[in-house]
């Protein structure tokens, strides 16, 4: 089935590592005290948590806090546990955790929370043991978005297999949530495989890729949400030469899906900046510690969290409008 493209226009916001503004807040911060915060990431040597890090140093470098980041070996939920445990021990003042499995970490951090630690979560709508929660997005839209972009790419007709890191990762299944409440409106795109897991690791997506492509040799859509899912798939496909069949879509960080959107492979990468999303924790726990309140239509000085929006049924919880939906054409303005 030969690909169409109907248009693409890419939601673009070009942010740096160099050159993301930090505001007013950024400045009145490092002017008082001076606080130890954690970063605690789902796993360690990936890009998307290499980004992280970058936007953990340039808070600290911008603020003078002692902030920096640990992250487990594995995408594995008893690893992360361990390492809240020991920065609890520490004495920590906060951590900003991006949980492997929400409910995995929900006693250890209330043990936290009982210790005096403020916990910042992300990627995590309805952890309970928190103190803020602050998405990028509304999950559901942001797959719903992805879905939108997938019909026009794909056409409405065809097969297709979902993709998260973990059945545990609210994030992901969220976002896939609105990419499966999106395609109702498809009768003709048949879900053929959903919610296979890769485990945030591009070898097992390109390892699952292959199964799906004998298992269904008419697959023409794949669509993901674990950083890993497109350049695991996405070699997959340009090892069968299928660029023209089979549409991906999915979320990346550009270094890691450039070589698939330009060979084709690869059609949409979906996403937000990790090391602004980084920046906005740790601000926002240096805001918790310094005795303030976030508060609906909050501006972080930071391009997508200028107007926080604060959700109707949990007070803690809090979106920003920082998504990215980027092509080969766009992708090369980013250096990440």
């Amino acid at each position: 089935m030969q690909k169409r493209v109907l248009g693409i226009v890419s939601l673009l916001v070009l942010i740096s590592i160099s050159s993301f503004s930090c505001g007013e807040n950024s400045s009145k911060d490092s002017s008082q005290r001076k606080y130890t915060i954690a970063s605690v990431g789902k796993i360690e040597g990936i890009s998307w948590f290499i980004r992280m890090r970058e936007g953990v140093e340039k808070f600290k470098n911008d603020t003078g806090h002692d902030a920096f980041m640990l992250s487990p070996a594995q995408a594995d939920a008893a690893q992360q546990v361990q390492i809240v445990e020991n920065l609890i021990a520490q004495g920590v003042d906060a951590i900003c955790i991006v949980p492997f499995s929400p409910e995995a970490v929900e006693p250890v951090l209330k043990k936290a929370r009982d210790n005096g630690i403020k916990v910042i979560v992300h990627e995590a709508s309805q952890q309970q043991n928190a103190d803020i929660i602050i998405e990028a997005f509304s999950n559901y839209d942001f797959g719903q978005k992805m879905a939108q972009y997938l019909v026009n790419i794909m056409g409405d007709k065809g097969e297709l297999a979902n993709f998260v890191g973990s059945l545990t990762s609210k994030s992901h299944n969220e976002q896939q949530d609105g990419v499966e409440a999106f395609l109702k409106n498809y009768p003709g795109i048949k879900l053929v495989s959903r919610r296979n897991e890769d485990y945030d690791d591009s070898t097992k997506a390109y390892e699952k890729t292959k199964e799906l492509l004998t298992t269904f040799p008419n697959l023409t859509g794949i669509i993901g949400s674990a950083s890993t899912t497109v350049p695991g798939a996405s070699l997959a496909i340009d090892e069968r030469r299928l660029q023209d069949k089979v549409t991906i879509v999915g979320v990346a960080t550009p270094l890691d899906a450039k070589q698939y959107l330009d060979s084709g492979a690869a059609d949409i990468i979906a996403l937000w900046d990790p090391a602004v999303s980084a920046y906005a924790m740790n601000l926002i726990a240096v805001k918790l510690l310094n005795g303030e309140t976030i508060e609906d239509g909050e501006d972080l000085g930071l391009e997508g969290y200028n107007k926080l929006r604060k959700d109707t049924n949990d007070p803690k919880l809090f979106f920003g409008e920082a998504g990215l939906f980027l092509n080969k054409d766009n992708a090369s303005g980013y250096d990440f």
